[in-house]
């Protein structure tokens, strides 16, 4: 970009900003000062500087004020916004009330659906950015809106994320790219969540390449109208197919960390427990499933969560909480407190300030509020990688 450019620039985003005060947008900048025209020192690039000031002074956008002593008149003193759309004209650049009209006649189909789209247009229209940009990326929300809602309409199934991406926005790697957009809209937040994308793809139902429902226990499974046994170590079933399981099980213990999953199910044999994977963020689909289990067992069990001890272990446990609260059952933790940990559990690390309020939010959003206390009178972070896997029995899983 030439100092011209960068100087005229400037100019622009100053009479935009003084629009969006209600400010007079005839904003001036000096020139005595400008480094971007001080510095230039050949005859060359002081003859381009000028004739691309005069050049937009004919267009009518600037007002140029020169040192009239300078023998030949031509050294600038001061550059005024005489005109703020020729200037945009001029520069081939978008007025701000221009682009954020253009992407609310873009975004407006979705605006009742998604309420955050309209506090996003709200920060475009004030110049600031969301999620490091500006209002030029309405077409990229409003793609991953058409997505989300798609994903909504089908919660009950899982998809392959760039088969998905393909057949809603005819290419198959364009869902990733929008990973930001879908996070701002599964959040309903401006600012970034920081969910690793997966988190954010498994939220709507969409999966690298499809996953099983993985089960670890003893009794059958109702897949539809085919009953299968339960089978050691494990099962893994269509989770769409999932309709109800049987078994004398008196705890469903989910699980989030595939490892972990593994080496509890070897050692489970026996043990009064369900276990079931949840594949990290549980999408829509089994969640679905999961509330069927829950609804569809004999007596109500003892159901509970294990997972990390960080923020995305306790979001996925507050999502994993309001599930549990539709099948009428609690959700309650194991090995996700302080309270369970050794003084010197290995891998523990003490999180930052700002992390230590994520968790302690989103496990009061499970309904974990002891736990919360417990992380801030000790503040811990632990995958569950780290622990021996230990499971419910006596008394833990006879409590509702």
């Amino acid at each position: 970009m030439s100092p011209a450019r960068q100087v005229l620039e400037r100019l622009f985003r100053r009479a935009e900003s003084a629009c969006r005060r209600g400010a007079d947008a005839r904003v001036s900048l000096s020139m005595t000062h400008a480094a971007d025209y001080t510095s230039l020192r050949s005859l060359g690039e002081l003859e381009a500087f000028h004739a691309a000031v005069a050049l937009a002074e004919r267009e009518g956008a600037i007002l140029v004020r020169r040192e009239g002593r300078s023998g030949d008149g031509s050294r600038l003193l001061r550059l005024t916004v005489a005109d703020p759309a020729a200037l945009a004209r001029h520069l081939e650049l978008p007025l701000l009330g221009d682009q954020v009209a253009a992407a609310a006649r873009e975004l407006e189909p979705w605006i009742a659906r998604f309420p955050v789209i309209a506090e996003a247009l709200e920060a475009w229209g004030q110049g600031r950015k969301v999620r490091g940009v500006g209002a030029e990326a309405a077409a990229d929300l409003a793609a991953a809106a058409r997505a989300v809602a798609a994903r909504e309409e089908d919660a009950g199934h899982e998809r392959v994320l760039r088969r998905e991406s393909a057949r809603l926005l005819g290419d198959s790697k364009r869902l990733e790219r929008l990973s930001a957009w879908l996070d701002l809209l599964v959040t309903g937040e401006l600012a970034a969540s920081g969910w690793p994308k997966e988190d954010v793809w498994a939220a709507i139902g969409l999966r690298r390449e499809p996953q099983p429902m993985l089960l670890a226990g003893d009794g059958t499974v109702d897949l539809a109208g085919t009953t299968l046994p339960l089978v050691r170590p494990y099962l893994g079933l269509p989770v769409e197919r999932v309709q109800a399981v049987a078994t004398r099980a008196a705890c469903v213990l989910t699980i989030e960390n595939l490892a972990t999953f593994h080496e509890a199910a070897v050692v489970a044999a026996g043990a009064p427990v369900l276990l079931i994977y949840t594949g990290g963020m549980p999408s829509p689909a089994w969640r679905a499933a999961y509330v069927r289990i829950l609804r569809g067992m004999d007596a109500q069990p003892s159901v509970l969560h294990w997972g990390d001890i960080d923020e995305g272990g306790f979001r996925i446990a507050a999502v994993l909480a309001q599930a549990v609260k539709d099948a009428a059952c609690v959700l309650r933790p194991w090995m996700m407190s302080p309270a369970d940990l050794p003084p010197d559990a290995p891998g523990a690390r003490e999180p930052t300030a700002a992390s230590l309020a994520r968790m302690c939010r989103w496990a009061e959003r499970a309904g974990w509020n002891v736990v919360a206390e417990a992380l801030r009178r000790r503040p811990v972070q632990l995958e569950q990688e780290s622990l021996v896997p230990l499971l419910p029995t006596g008394s833990v899983c006879t409590r509702s």
